[in-house]
């Protein structure tokens, strides 16, 4: 008798115990580096790292940029705010609408940023680490709709004296790179956050991040833009 129809099921059994460790893991972590109360300064303001199990915040550049986007969003209560590519919403975060391709979820309209029209513009629109995947992550890959993104959200998604705040990692997207090296007037102002080691971020000057790897030296995104647009 083949030992395939016993082999599949223990296979199956160790990959949901790997996964409920490693669930439980990031659990303990996420309560230990909150208890922490680490802080970092953007923009002359002090912040609280976010950390939480889901995505492994501690690890990556949503310790940062979540903090500085709820911070802005906190003084736009009653204000129509759309958040471009659905991340909020895994860390509890709703009341607004969003907008993403390929996830679902309360709010979230599936359409393509590049070209979505909303019935009303937004006061504020908000984008953590989603627009470097536009026309990058696609196939066939098409790096300039990246710009169509921008132009669309700028035209006919934001209301006039509207926000925009984009964060975008740097060099996950070599287009993207080269777009921000420009320094476009099309984000607004452009700010530099850099991981200095495995949890610390520092605000450095672009100088500081222009040749920076991503998932080097550390894992995930070692540096990131924050843009304010105000059209």
């Amino acid at each position: 008798m083949s030992n395939t129809y016993y082999k599949e099921p223990r296979k199956s059994l160790r990959k949901q115990l790997v996964l409920l460790l490693r669930a439980v893991k990031n659990k303990i972590l996420s309560y230990y580096y909150y208890t922490k109360k680490e802080e970092f300064t953007f923009h002359s303001h002090i912040y609280n790292y976010f950390f939480h199990n889901y995505n492994a915040t501690w690890e990556n550049e949503r310790a940062v940029e979540i903090p500085i986007i709820l911070a802005a969003l906190s003084s736009l209560k009653g204000k129509k705010i759309l958040e471009v590519g659905n991340v909020l919403q895994h860390y509890g975060f709703t009341g607004h609408d969003f907008v993403d391709k390929y996830e679902g979820g309360v709010n979230v309209l599936n359409s393509d940023i590049a070209d979505f029209k909303p019935v009303q513009k937004y006061d504020c629109i908000v984008s953590i680490s989603t627009l470097e995947h536009v026309g990058w992550d696609e196939e066939p890959r098409e790096p300039k709709k990246f710009n169509d993104a921008i132009r669309n959200i700028s035209e006919n998604c934001l209301a006039k004296g509207g926000t925009l705040i984009v964060t975008l990692p740097v060099g996950y997207n070599s287009y993207v790179d080269k777009y921000l090296a420009k320094q476009p007037s099309a984000l607004g102002e452009l700010f530099f956050l850099k991981k200095v080691s495995k949890r610390i971020w520092e605000e450095v000057p672009y100088e500081k991040v222009r040749d920076t790897k991503y998932n080097y030296p550390f894992s995930a995104s070692n540096a990131i833009c924050i843009s304010f647009y105000i059209k």
